[in-house]
């Protein structure tokens, strides 16, 4: 209603009021200068003994002084301590220890609990009259409510009369949830909860106080999350525990930010201990005036004005229990009418009833929804209750009738005040029959009437708290009900509020009117605008009762509902409130304004009222004061369709703010249309939360904070809330936003406009919320019952009914219908009503009827069924009473929501039904039931318990999963993980899989770190492999709940789910069918969250990017040369996958048994593996670049190879002898072209066998001499079997058997035998011969060392020392630099053993065969029998069956580690075998390709997988090893073999030559240009392979992890980047002479001339002659580069420059690392230079971030520096700082190419000491 407006003020009025300013001017000065004086005093101590004055954190004071500013005298007046420090909310005094009161005697047991007597400890009174004698009244209520009453002992006191909470004549409940302690000096008391011991509340903190007018108690609590006390306007929902009073005292006034008491009286809060969800409430019945303190302890302070301290404490182990604690102490909701859920319109003064009319059919014509009509004050006759206006509203009754019969309803303002104008001539009837029944607040005599002034003018004031009051109060409605047929009644002003202070007579000097101390109440005394204090009701004198006035009022009116409506509800709504008014009535948040602010704090007041249990609470919509602007009505007109009580009202004289009046087809209408027809639409799910309410204490519109308290960003949410647990509305709260942050709690959530199901999950998000739109979305796991809308509830109730299903990860909801006549009283009391019970799991919706005593007369049945987040439905059936309903539903599917609509339903409303349905899975979406080696049939598949569908569309299966065949159980989450157990449902599907299933699984997730967690599942009752790799993980999990970038859900049926936070994007969801763990036969399957997909290995794949559409890839190493669908030589299950945003993120699946994985384009993919358990591992990146960083963070850091290994490298094999090598030496180095690296294959060992040299090698020692004292370096090959046929002696085999280093039959001990390279002795082999004959009678048995065993690393390295230096021959000695491991699959030339083979069926021919190449053949094709046994480190034994793919992998650590204690030098290891981690220990060449244009561009491919795979120093074999090369396809691949980290040439025996110098002086010309390129880059490329060691940065690098917002690149695999900053893009095709390439957006040279290409973001055709690969170097990087040479010896004697290339701003950036390039551990031991160079603003810089090598008697030279990309038509001067001195070095610059060139050749400049270059421009 409206606010009064201003009065003509009288002289004397004006008089007082500049008496009042003239005080307060003179009151503020000497406040300060006593606060001044205060802080001047020397002694700063206290009054009382040091003692007594505890020494306490600022914020566990408790302020001695609230009512006056703080003095020094004042506070050692009350005895008090006095330390003034902080700001001024601070305390400077605070209370001692002499405060208080002390425990007499021993607490006394009673049957309810306890009573104690205190006794008040000597101390200065603050406010006089304080009580001598305190009982201590504790009672145990119930196992969660604790009551504890604080009295006077010795006489009574004023104590609430509540209507509903009685004494309490009950025993102590028992068991209790809590404990409680009482301490006797200074009396305290502790309320703990008994299940963790945590205090809950302790009042300690501070002492009690007990004078007759002064009351005290403060409350140390466990937590801040502090929520309620009212009524006031909160801008946040959560307290601001800050020192905030807050004062509780009824008063009309106007809502605002200012913090002033308002119309109700609330002392209850709610306190959110931690994230499990424990809660407690305290409830202090007091109806006195009050402040409540909140201070940072976090304590809060109760100070009231009279009483008794009568506390409540509720326990709960959730915020919503503890509301409902609360409310079954005070009373729960009444159960509103349904129309009253309808949209509400009002406003003050409508002036006459035909602008009302008019209103009204404007409203009706524009066909929104909309149920009732208030009437304001201005319908009454002179402002009188219980009269209309008869000529402005003459036709009221009417009125009211035309509304019934549109199905609306009326509701009629009421206030108490009563005018009290009746004469003879003109009588007032409720007047005059009130004053016959006396029952006016009476003033202090307590027999005269008390007089104000309000709306009528002159008045007298209804004591509601009379029993007669109430029955005149009902006479007065039926009387004016018989006029007027109103529906329901708003009671207004019940403050009570007066516009006189006090009356009209004003007030006495009484200590109630002026008690001595007062709260912070508006005004500063307690009858401003009220009545007097000492006035006299029923229940007491005003200053004790006047907070229950509105609650008295809505009493009686209640009581008029029932004389009026004697079998209906009707509709109360009051402004002022008590604890319990809810019972009774609804609330409105009082007369705001029309202002941003006032929408945006009608979301805490509805939320705080939904804790005092009057859920049936909402603002004035559009705000009641003020012109409404159109977007601010528009957006509260949104927010306010989702109020519980939903009512557009405004004031007298404000412009009209109903929907139609801003226009017929204005966007609020169609707006505020849509959303009530939401509403309406929703209303049976809002009447079911109200019965909820009503019954149980549950709220409605609910804080996020009660349903995901284990969330920590929910509990200060006040800008959303909820309906219930379900409907999670997001409004639009500031002026011109259209996008709200909002947070998303961890839930499934689906857009209630479209169904579709969102992505965001447990995380803040931008959410586009354009001008007619508000956020909502409905909750996974609730069933929402619908009705058809209309304009109003009449007509809506009699339409068709229907569910809203949102499924959760489980695919499962619940909801519940309450249903009744909607307007009868007391159908719940009574049982008339039907409750209906809806739940869903495994696509059955089951309807039960938990109560059924009502009969709805309109025959109502649910006709659709709309289900959010499902797969297409088919054969929808529905059973009523178990037998078969003859109906044939219709469902429409929507595949891109996943939203499925069943119509053709006919579900009566009361019956119990069962709808099932089938799911239809896409083709796209079936998970493969038989990928079986043998193939598919129906019965096959039906034995399996899958569904049998051929299909026309290639790949997809026939035989797919239809049921899950495990379920979840025990799910358990804390700070650091989760775990979970698995069953298996039934074994007979189960046995039907290969081998036997295993029935009980357990899940482990780990947080390890923020970015990066593992889960594992596993049997838990049997001992399974486990892959013995070890892994970089934490010692204890280290992430934390706010910073970790996932969030993991487990869900049943099995799945796990894991999101990144940021954008809710669900990376992994294996709830997906088909989940198998049999013993040897794994399967999991994950839904993928893009196309984009890279990784798994190694196979030759044909494009970076896997297809998904339906292939399947083995993983299995073998000795395969690469093929399509080609298992090959090693074993990488891990993927790198980019998210649609273009966020990344990798998944390990470490498990080294064979395997397959299979993409279909759901996109999702499917592991199968054959042993071991599932170890995942993810890291949730969010680049690309990080994700490989933190893979190989986990895995172990690529190897920091030595610099030689840069250099090019030339191997064949073939070689006759040493001299064909000596000769390709040598004609290289005539040739001039870079080399450092020379091989030798096994030719150079005797007939293969390792660890020897062959008499055609016998030169060969001392060409490695000549060779490296020209500074180059010698590598050999080793094969890992060893011959056991030697009629010699073969101290290799020998001394390996005395070792038992090798793998042996785990039955008989023996060795098993294999065939590969070495030759029997003494034999003369026939090549004619075919390759399987071959093998059969010339080559010799072969023993497999086995790399696991300690005895079997000694053995190699001694083998290797004596290869390096032969003690026996030591001119056999080989001076190897690294060593070359193949074969190492480990490669056999027959299928696992000699005659008679493989013993052990079962493990080599598998239950399962996975798609491996030779699958037919079984595991032991071309390697060893699967039942080798090897022992791990530990002396533990393993199957070979089980590491097979983790051969190479043990070989290669060994071999690093021999090859440096021999050489004692870094060296470098190549491994053809690898696993994840191999790359800490070694390189990796792509194995036996094929000279051809498709495996040249292939190599691209296989370098950037193995980028991701951590194994940076990776290259194909240059020209192919198999068959011939041809020439231009040689030439093409020389050119981007020179930009391989690992650059070899090789190729095969019976082959022509292909080295560089094989061929003709053009090729020779080629080859030497493109390598000197490559030397001169290779101080780049250096400090590159420097930061894949140190960080695990990539050096072949796809352009996607630079450039992944530009899409184009996710695809691209023609082009590749040498770490950021270096394009290469090379001539792919036989014949072209130009290249297309992709230019992403950056600025890009030409690496050869230095200028902008200026091509960005696009393809383009760059010409490449035969002679030519397009180099291009990126913008905004320093690269370092040096002049090159022969070989590394001598190139890193060069001197060094830096290729400076300017971005768009002119800056540049660039790294260099430096140390010898050849000892071991130069890092670790900071033996190395690392520099980081900088431009900007014509200046280049070196920043030296570490250096302990480069001195100046071991210098680097510095000679150029080359600047790219200078905006200047000239340079004037160059000039470089050298260690403090300027050097002017020779320059020259060329401005159409905007190359600057730089040369300090001459200079002497060592790197180390170079600061910095500048250039001056002319201008």
């Amino acid at each position: 209603m409206a606010r009064k407006k201003l009065k003509d003020f009288t002289s004397l009025e004006l008089m007082l009021s500049a008496l009042l300013l003239a005080v307060f001017i003179i009151t503020i000065p000497v406040f300060v200068l006593a606060a001044k004086e205060s802080l001047k005093s020397k002694d700063l101590g206290t009054s009382p003994d040091s003692a007594e004055c505890p020494v306490l954190n600022e914020s566990e004071r408790i302020n001695c002084i609230p009512d006056q500013p703080p003095t020094k005298a004042t506070c050692d007046q009350r005895g008090c301590c006095w330390k003034p420090q902080g700001t001024i909310s601070v305390p400077w005094c605070y209370y001692s220890k002499s405060h208080g009161y002390q425990v007499e005697g021993n607490l006394v047991n009673t049957r309810a609990g306890f009573t104690a007597q205190l006794k008040r400890l000597p101390s200065p009174s603050l406010f006089g009259n304080d009580v001598d004698s305190i009982l201590l009244t504790a009672e145990h209520q119930t196992s969660n409510r604790f009551h504890f009453k604080l009295t006077d002992a010795s006489k009574d006191r004023y104590e609430v009369p509540h209507e509903h909470v009685q004494s309490f004549k009950g025993n102590a409940a028992s068991p209790l949830a809590y404990e409680v302690e009482v301490s006797p000096q200074p009396f305290s008391i502790k309320v703990k909860r008994r299940g963790n011991a945590r205090v809950l509340l302790d009042t300690s903190i501070g002492p009690l106080l007990f004078a007759d007018q002064f009351l005290q108690l403060s409350i140390r609590l466990p937590s801040a999350n502090v929520y309620g006390l009212g009524e006031h306007v909160h801008r946040q929902y959560r307290h601001d525990m800050n020192w905030k009073t807050w004062p509780i005292f009824a008063r009309d006034t106007t809502p605002n930010g200012d913090g002033t008491n308002l119309y109700g009286a609330q002392t209850f809060f709610l306190c959110l201990e931690d994230a499990s969800g424990l809660s407690f409430g305290v409830f202090l019945m007091n109806s006195n005036a009050m402040d409540v303190v909140l201070q940072p302890t976090p304590a809060v302070t109760y100070r009231t004005t009279g009483g008794v301290l009568d506390f409540y404490v509720f326990l709960g182990n959730t915020p919503e229990q503890v509301v409902q604690e609360y409310l079954e102490l005070i009373g729960r909701p009444a159960m509103p009418a349904y129309w009253a859920l309808g949209f509400h319109l009002s406003r003050y003064d409508y002036e006459s009833l035909d602008k009302m009319k008019q209103v009204v059919e404007r409203n009706r014509a524009a066909q929104l929804p909309y149920d009732v009509q208030h009437a304001d004050i201005d319908y009454m006759d002179k402002r009188r209750d219980f009269t209309y206006n008869p000529v402005d509203f003459k036709g009221f009754p009417e009125f009211a009738e035309e509304l019934h019969n549109n199905g609306q309803k009326l509701v009629i303002i009421v206030d108490p005040a009563i005018s009290n104008t009746s004469s003879p001539s003109d009588p007032y009837g409720p007047y005059d029959r009130g004053s016959d029944m006396k029952i006016w607040v009476n003033a202090s005599d307590g027999v005269t009437p008390l007089i104000g002034e309000v709306w009528p003018g002159k008045t007298v004031f209804p004591d509601y708290t009379n029993p007669r009051c109430a029955v005149w109060w009902a006479e007065e409605f039926k009387l004016f009900h018989n006029q007027v047929k109103f529906d329901g009644i708003w009671i207004d002003m019940n403050e009570v509020s007066n516009f006189v202070d006090g009356s009209v007579s004003g007030c006495s000097t009484s200590s109630l009117n002026y008690p001595p101390f007062t709260p912070r109440v508006l005004d500063g005394y307690l009858f401003s605008k009220t009545l007097c204090m000492d006035a006299v009701q029923h229940w007491g004198k005003q200053y004790d009762v006047h907070n229950l006035y509105g609650y008295s009022m809505a009493i009686a009116t209640a009581e008029a509902v029932k004389t009026v409506f004697p079998d209906k509800r009707s509709f109360i709504v009051t402004r002022s409130t008590f604890a319990g008014s809810g019972k009774f009535a609804a609330h409105w948040l009082g007369d705001n304004a029309a202002t941003w602010d006032d929408l945006r704090w009608s979301i805490p007041g509805m939320l705080e009222f939904n804790l005092f249990g009057i859920p049936m609470v909402g603002p004035d919509i559009c705000g009641y004061a003020l012109d409404a602007p159109e977007e601010l009505c528009r957006r509260w007109m949104q927010l306010g369709a989702f109020y519980p009580f939903s009512r557009n009202h405004n004031g007298q004289g404000y412009k009209a703010q109903d929907p139609a009046s801003f226009g017929a087809d204005s966007l609020l209408l169609n707006s505020s249309r849509h959303y009530l027809t939401i509403r309406y639409t929703l209303l049976p799910y809002l009447y079911t939360l109200f019965y909820r309410a009503h019954r149980w204490g549950e709220t409605v519109a609910r804080p996020l904070l009660h349903e995901f308290y284990g969330d920590s960003s929910t509990w200060d949410v006040h800008q959303q809330f909820l309906w219930g647990p379900g409907l999670l509305i997001t409004p639009v709260l500031n002026e011109g936003a259209e996008k709200v942050m909002a947070y998303m709690p961890d839930a499934v959530w689906y857009d209630y406009e479209t169904g579709g199901r969102v992505r965001w999950r447990k995380q803040k998000v931008e959410m586009e919320l354009p001008g007619d739109k508000i956020g909502l979305h409905l909750r996974g796991g609730y069933i929402f019952p619908i009705q058809q809308p209309a304009t109003t509830t009449v007509a809506s109730r009699q339409n068709p009914l229907g569910l809203i299903i949102a499924l959760d990860d489980n695919k499962e909801a619940n909801g519940e219908l309450f249903w009744d006549d909607g307007e009868t009283k007391d159908t719940v009391a009574n049982n008339v009503y039907l409750l209906c019970e809806f739940s869903v799991t495994q696509n059955r919706l089951e309807v039960k009827i938990l109560q059924s005593t009502y009969k709805d007369p309109n025959n109502l049945v649910f006709k659709e069924i709309k289900i959010l987040g499902t797969q297409e439905p088919k054969n929808v059936t529905v059973k009523h009473n178990n037998v078969q309903s003859q109906v044939s539903p219709n469902v429409t599917y929507d595949s891109d929501l996943q939203v499925a609509v069943i119509t053709g339903l006919d579900l009566v409303l009361g019956e119990a039904y069962t709808v099932e349905w089938d799911l239809k899975i896409r083709d796209a979406d079936k998970i493969d039931c038989y990928p079986d080696e043998n193939g598919a049939s129906a019965e096959n598949c039906a034995a399996r318990g899958c569904a049998w569908e051929e299909s026309t569309s290639p790949g997809v299966p026939f035989c797919y999963f239809t049921n899950d065949l495990y379920s979840v159980s025990d799910i358990q989450y804390d700070s650091h993980g989760a775990t979970a157990v698995l069953s298996l449902k039934s074994p007979v599907y189960a046995n039907s899989l290969p081998s036997t299933p295993v029935n009980t699984l357990h899940l482990k997730v780990t947080y390890h770190k923020d970015e990066m967690l593992q889960f594992k599942i596993y049997d838990p009752n049997n001992s399974r492999y486990e892959v013995p790799v070890p892994l970089n993980l934490p010692g204890a999990p280290s992430s934390t709940f706010e910073s970790r970038l996932y969030d993991v859900l487990i869900m049943n049926p099995f799945g796990i789910a894991v999101r990144r936070k940021s954008t809710g994007t669900t990376i992994w969801d294996s709830q997906l069918l088909g989940f198998t763990f049999n013993d040897m036969f794994i399967r999991i399957s994950t839904r993928l969250p893009s196309q984009y997909i890279y990784g798994f290995g190694e196979n030759e794949h044909t494009a970076y990017r896997r297809d998904l559409n339906w292939h399947t890839w083995g993983m299995f190493s073998r000795d395969q040369p690469p093929g399509y669908k080609k298992n090959s030589y090693g074993v990488h299950p891990y993927y790198m996958a980019l998210e649609e945003d273009g966020s990344a993120h990798g998944v390990l699946l470490l498990n080294s048994n064979a395997m397959d994985v299979t993409f279909q384009p759901m996109p999702a993919l499917t592991y199968r593996t054959i042993g071991g358990i599932l170890d995942f591992y993810l890291f949730l990146g969010p680049t690309p670049e990080l994700v490989t960083q933190q893979y190989t963070e986990m895995i172990g850091r690529p190897v920091m190879v030595p610099y030689w290994s840069l250099g090019f490298q030339l191997c064949r094999y073939g070689y006759r002898n040493d001299s064909e090598i000596a000769s390709l030496y040598d004609e290289m180095v005539a040739a001039q072209i870079p080399y450092d690296v020379q091989y030798s294959d096994i030719d150079y060992m005797e007939r293969q066998l390792d660890f020897t040299l062959s008499p055609n090698f016998t030169g060969f020692p001392a060409l490695i001499t000549r060779m490296k004292k020209d500074g180059m370096r010698v590598i050999l090959i080793l094969d890992p079997a060893i011959s056991g046929n030697e009629t010699d002696t073969y101290l290799a085999f020998e001394r390996g058997v005395n070792d038992s280093v090798f793998i042996k039959d785990p039955t008989s001990g023996d060795i098993l035998w294999g065939k590969v390279w070495p030759d029997l002795p003494n034999v003369v082999i026939n090549s004619s011969l075919d390759w399987d004959s071959q093998v059969e009678q010339y080559r010799a048995y072969v023993a497999f060392p086995d790399f696991f065993r300690n005895s079997t690393t000694t053995w190699w390295k001694r083998e290797l020392q004596e290869l390096y230096t032969n003690p026996r021959n030591p001119e056999k000695s080989l001076k190897f630099d690294g060593m070359w491991i193949d074969m190492n699959e480990p490669s056999s030339f027959v299928n696992g053993a000699v005659p008679p083979g493989c013993k052990n069926a079962t493990l080599n021919h598998p239950p399962y065969m996975p798609h491996l190449e030779s699958r037919d053949r079984g595991l032991s094709s071309k390697t060893l029998c699967m039942e080798g046994e090897q022992i791990l480190p530990d002396g533990s034994p393993v199957r070979h069956y089980d590491v097979h793919s983790l051969y190479g992998w043990s070989q290669t650590r060994p071999t690093y580690e021999a090859v440096q204690e021999v050489t004692g030098q870094r060296g470098i290891v190549i491994t053809r075998s690898t696993f994840p981690s191999s790359g800490r220990w070694g390189g990796h060449w792509l194995g036996d390709n094929t000279a051809a244009w498709d495996q040249l561009r292939k190599s691209i491919i296989g370098m950037m997988e193995f980028s991701l795979f951590g194994i940076s120093y990776t290259g194909a074999d240059i020209c192919g090893f198999f068959q011939d090369a041809e020439y231009e396809m040689c030439v093409r691949w020389m050119q981007l073999g020179a930009f391989y980290p690992f650059a070899r040439n090789h190729n095969t025996i019976g082959t022509r030559r292909q080295d560089p110098v094989s061929w003709d002086d053009a090729f020779v010309s080629i080859s030497r240009s493109v390598l000197q390129t490559r030397y001169t880059l290779l101080p780049y490329l250096y400090t590159l392979m420097h930061l894949a060691y140190t960080e695990g940065r990539t050096v072949v690098r796809p352009l996607l992890h630079e450039f992944v917002s530009d899409q184009v690149t996710w695809d691209i695999d023609r082009q590749f980047l040498l770490g950021p900053a270096f394009l290469v893009s090379p001539v792919l095709e036989p014949n072209a002479r130009n290249v297309t390439a992709y230019f992403p957006r950056a600025r890009w040279y030409d690496y050869y001339t230095g200028e902008d290409i200026k091509v960005r973001g696009e393809w383009t055709n760059l010409p490449a002659p035969l002679d030519h690969i397009n180099l291009h170097v990126r913008g905004g990087f320093i690269l370092p580069w040096q002049e090159p040479a022969q070989n590394t010896h001598l190139s890193r004697q060069k001197f060094v420059g830096l290729q400076v290339a300017l971005d768009d701003n002119g800056t540049a950036e660039g790294w260099l690392f430096w140390d010898d390039g050849q000892s071991i551990d130069t890092y670790e031991k900071g033996l190395y230079y690392l520099a980081h160079f900088s431009a900007s603003q014509n200046t280049v810089e070196s920043h030296i971030i570490f250096n302990k090598y480069i001195t100046d008697t071991n210098p680097l030279k510095l000679g150029y520096i080359d600047i790219w990309g200078v905006d200047s038509p000239s340079i004037s001067n160059v000039s470089i700082s050298v260690s403090g001195t300027i050097v002017t070095p020779k320059f020259a610059y060329i401005a159409t190419t905007q190359v600057l060139k730089i040369e300090m050749t001459s200079e002497n400049i060592s790197l180390h000491n170079f600061n910095s270059l500048t250039w001056r421009s002319t201008q």
